[in-house]
């Protein structure tokens, strides 16, 4: 009797592997985007559109296809002087700048994206981004096999806080925290009624002010110029609400909120990716510090989240005290990268590494 065909006994082919440049963002993003790694997900047509309108710029996307089928996309404005070929991938720089790759592209499309590149500028910014990304780690190393000068820079260590370990050595939170957490969530009830509130989706639109009004009020207005804030008008307020209008990326992005009396005293701020949650930011109004409403609200934060099935949190980088008290520890470096294509310009680019490698902070 003949044994009916299998899918293994055909012969498996080579695909046609392509790339191309196209003028602004690509609709291929999102295809890409969605079999990307879960860590990269929120790296939408959206996310990039949102820092087009938050930060200026006209872009252009590579594209790279197997079979006619997008496999990685990656998203270029023009930087410095006309004329000098010089562009960068367009963002907001936390929790990174990078782009999406297919998780089972063709080894080749890598290849293809640099080669197709190379037609179109002279070095190409990445970053900042962390050592081990799964989709520029591969592209740094074909970089480097076909002549390209590959400058990193360093710019700050990551903290992260594995929360699925924390709980399986024992309670997490420690059970002395949460008696400390009581105790400050008692005096700090004295001032008002004490509401604890997560918003996401399209919830969000209607949140961003209030977390603008705590930013205004905090710290960071008070000390600093204020450029760093994230949701007011003088810092990247206008680039998270441009990209919460993706209703992917929305569903992403998570804010928890303690209200005193109906008024908004302090947040955290998070995009959930897979199992992994980037802290991007949190604040309070300096005038319940004395009852630590940050600490109170961060904590029930992770707790809702772990709860939730995350098991990781990406802190970024800075501010390592408070960090390492909640129990992070030190995670991959993150680096801006710029690649040279081959030929006079990375024989000069080499040779202003040093300078680049100092320009970091």
């Amino acid at each position: 009797m003949t044994r009916p065909m299998l899918l293994d006994d055909f012969p498996r082919l080579t695909p046609i592997v392509r790339g191309h440049v196209c003028e602004g963002l690509s609709t291929a993003i999102d295809t890409v985007a969605a079999r990307a790694a879960p860590t990269h997900r929120f790296l939408r047509h959206g996310w990039y559109a949102a820092a087009l309108e938050a930060y200026g710029g006209t872009a252009r996307t590579l594209v790279v296809e197997e079979d006619g089928v997008p496999t990685l996309t990656l998203p270029f404005v023009a930087k410095g002087p006309r004329g000098l070929g010089l562009a960068s991938i367009p963002g907001c720089y936390w929790p990174f700048r990078g782009f999406c790759v297919d998780q089972i592209a063709d080894p080749a499309a890598i290849p293809m994206a640099l080669s197709t590149l190379a037609t179109d500028i002279r070095a190409l910014r990445i970053g900042p981004v962390y050592d081990g990304d799964y989709a520029v780690e591969p592209l740094l190393v074909a970089a480097r096999e076909s002549g390209w000068a590959v400058l990193d820079r360093f710019v700050a260590h990551s903290w992260l806080l594995d929360m699925a370990a924390e709980r399986e050595q024992g309670t997490w939170p420690r059970n002395s925290t949460l008696r400390k957490n009581r105790f400050h969530e008692k005096h700090l009830g004295a001032h008002g009624a004490l509401d604890w509130d997560f918003v996401t989706g399209a919830g969000l639109a209607g949140a961003f002010d209030e977390l603008a009004a705590i930013e205004e009020a905090s710290w960071i207005a008070a000390k600093t110029d204020g450029s760093d804030a994230k949701f007011t008008d003088v810092g990247h307020g206008a680039f998270w609400r441009a990209a919460a209008s993706d209703p992917v990326i929305a569903s992403m992005l998570r804010a928890a909120v303690l209200r005193i009396d109906g008024k908004a005293s302090a947040f955290s701020f998070d995009l959930d990716a897979g199992t992994l949650k980037y802290a991007i930011a949190n604040s309070y109004d300096p005038a319940y510090a004395k009852h630590s409403p940050g600490k109170l609200l961060y904590y029930r934060n992770l707790t809702d989240a772990i709860d939730r099935g995350m098991t990781e949190v990406d802190w970024g980088a800075g501010d390592s005290g408070y960090k390492q008290v909640i129990g992070a520890s030190p995670g991959p470096a993150i680096r801006d990268w710029l690649l040279i294509r081959p030929g006079g310009a990375a024989t000069i680019g080499t040779a202003l590494a040093a300078i680049w490698r100092k320009s970091g902070r």
